[in-house]
């Protein structure tokens, strides 16, 4: 069916691609008529692959992306979290206090030695009568060693050491946790960055129909439900980006928080996250986890402090010796006293009611730790194995989505095509073909960077994000 305005929609609709059959059967004689004026500036916002500013004058400047080498950026994002989080320096001081721990209870079988000074006034009388008056002053030297203590020491020193090496992988682990908070907060941002380039393309193409059809509608004024269709599409599409903004904006906030400002450039998609790791291999690199580590060294930690506990309650040696010196002032002849003492203590536990309870609690904590640590190993390799499975399912959704996607990009081309050249389509069509093809590459998008974002999750079970990254 040829409409009357055939040369006027012809030329409107220019801006949506090339018309050389349309143009073959338009009549040469008709010049367009005078509204047709109107389309040439729609030209310039037909084209989807220009991302600057939307139909509301909204900037855009937001959507764009660094071209340098995204393992890169993200290690420099990792780095920057790493200094400047108070958490984590909270992490490292609980640590460096742990080693310390460690020094003070290696010290507990050095030699120690005590240094007492008194200073007493002393007013003697006897049967009423003064016979002293002045000033008596003592000093006192104490020393001591243990010499034996079935190991109790010994034990205490390795439940510091154990316990200084759980809060030194716990400062990892926080490392780690911290690495994949702002590798995942990343990729979110570049997620919505190109959700952002599809539906500022969108946008742009829905405003390019409403533009050509505002112009035929002059004309036709039956056209006018096709017209408050293209409006309705292109409010739908302008929404879409609008939120994709907001949630753009609300992630760079969170990234602000670890990173500082300002952000550097969004990342595109990175190939080394988009490929699954070696499953066989990363079940063996769970146990070099930090989190697997720290819970191995607590188990440690645990036994040797049962071990200590025990030794605390056999007998002890000592070697101990002191010597004493006395001053009285004024006194006449023997006023300075001198003693001189060493020898070897020995101390032997007779009753110690409750001691028995005590040994066995610690060894209950000792298997609970184990247990825990045997769990935690558990719990991580069935979650591996459900990643890996998440995570092929998306990779195998992202190859398949870009196969609709072409089928996609052909339905929609030959569906405007048909519409704007032969009239065999209705502009519902259209509407419908547009929206499945951009729809579609969002869902890319999303398929891509939810792998990703897995491959990351994957690598933080094992020796960390930063490690594959370097």
């Amino acid at each position: 069916m040829l409409y009357p305005i055939r040369p006027l929609l012809v030329f409107a609709l220019a801006a949506l691609g090339p018309l050389a059959l349309a143009q073959a059967r338009a009549p040469k004689a008709a010049p367009p008529p005078a509204p047709v004026a109107e389309a040439a500036p729609s030209q310039g916002r037909c084209n989807e692959e220009d991302a600057g500013l939307s139909r509301l004058g909204r900037d855009m400047s937001a959507l764009e992306t660094t071209s340098g080498d995204p393992r890169a950026a993200l290690q420099s994002l990792i780095d920057a979290t790493l200094a400047r989080s108070k958490a984590l320096g909270a992490v490292r001081l609980l640590a460096e206090a742990a080693r310390f721990d460690l020094e003070e209870t290696r010290a507990m079988s050095l030699p120690t030695a005590t240094l007492s000074l008194g200073a007493n006034g002393v007013n003697q009388s006897i049967g009423g009568n003064n016979v002293a008056r002045g000033g008596q002053f003592t000093a006192t030297l104490s020393a001591g060693m243990p010499i034996w203590d079935f190991g109790r020491i010994a034990k205490l020193t390795e439940w510091r050491k154990e316990l200084a090496e759980v809060a030194m992988q716990g400062q990892r682990s926080a490392e780690e946790q911290l690495s994949l908070n702002v590798v995942t907060l990343a990729l979110d941002r570049s997620r919505y960055v190109l959700q952002g380039q599809v539906y500022t393309q969108y946008v742009r193409k829905m405003a390019c129909l409403v533009d050509a059809l505002e112009i035929i509608t002059k004309a036709d004024r039956g056209r006018a439900s096709e017209l408050v269709q293209a409006q309705k599409s292109l409010q739908q599409a302008d929404l879409s980006l609008e939120q994709t903004m907001s949630a753009l904006r609300q992630t760079e906030v969170r990234m602000k928080r670890l990173v500082g400002e300002p952000l550097p450039p969004s990342i595109g998609m990175t190939p080394t996250l988009s490929m699954l790791p070696d499953l066989d291999q990363m079940q063996s690199d769970i146990l070099l986890g930090a989190d697997i580590a720290q819970a191995e060294a607590q188990a440690r930690s645990q036994r040797s402090f049962a071990e200590s506990v025990i030794a605390g309650q056999k007998p002890t040696v000592n070697l101990t010796g002191n010597a004493s010196a006395m001053l009285r002032t004024p006194h006449p002849g023997d006023s300075r006293t001198t003693d001189i003492g060493a020898g070897v203590s020995v101390t032997i536990p007779i009753l110690q009611p409750g001691a028995q309870a005590q040994a066995s609690a610690a060894v209950q904590r000792y298997r609970a730790t184990v247990l825990q640590r045997d769990e935690a190993i558990e719990a991580k390799r069935y979650r591996l194995l459900e990643m890996h499975e998440v995570g092929s399912s998306t990779l195998d959704r992202a190859r398949r989505i870009v196969d609709i996607l072409r089928n996609s990009d052909r339905v929609r081309a030959s569906t405007l095509q048909q519409w704007q050249q032969l009239g065999r389509r209705s502009l519902f069509d259209v509407m419908a073909a547009e929206g499945d093809y951009y729809s579609m590459r969002v869902a890319h998008v999303n398929a891509m960077f939810d792998a990703q974002q897995i491959v990351a999750l994957i690598w933080s079970m094992g020796r960390g994000v930063a490690t594959p990254l370097r």
